[in-house]
């Protein structure tokens, strides 16, 4: 599996947010076995005005819908931004097998950063990959955050 193609496909995701006013994140599912994309999201927080809107969630809603079940078995996630709590918890609950994720989150990432939800004795745990194209990754959220400053 092409890690770097599918964590592009997420950044133009997290591009797209940042072009509506959303904090640049995006995410991607992707069935291990075959390579096709079964999920894809961005936020959406400010667009939908709902707590719930992260990208990670919008991504497990479309390929739960896609593969009938809750469960994504022998899929993986590519996001931008290491998850927060809320949406680790999804990643157990949906069986997702592995994260990949881009760029460290000091302030509320909950796989390395902040807390280490992966590490807690729940049932289930995904391999995880971090840093996949963290520059690039990174470099999104700072540019982001720096023009929003700016407007202000």
């Amino acid at each position: 599996m092409d890690t770097e193609v599918y964590m592009r496909r997420a950044l133009e995701l997290a591009a797209f947010a940042a072009s509506i006013g959303e904090v640049p994140v995006g995410a991607v599912i992707v069935r291990r076995n075959t390579g096709e994309i079964v999920g894809e999201g961005y936020n959406r927080r400010e667009t939908d005005k709902h707590a719930l809107a992260h990208a990670e969630l919008m991504a497990i809603d479309t390929a739960c819908r896609k593969l009938g079940g809750w469960r994504l078995p022998d899929c993986a996630m590519f996001v931008t931004l290491e998850p927060c709590p809320m949406c680790s918890g999804a990643i157990i609950q949906a069986r997702i097998d592995a994260l990949y994720y881009g760029a460290s989150d000091p302030k509320s990432g909950a796989v390395h950063s902040v807390e280490q939800m992966f590490a807690l004795p729940y049932n289930y745990r995904p391999l995880i990959t971090e840093g996949v194209l963290r520059e690039e990754c990174s470099r999104i959220l700072t540019n982001f955050f720096r023009d929003l400053r700016k407007k202000k």
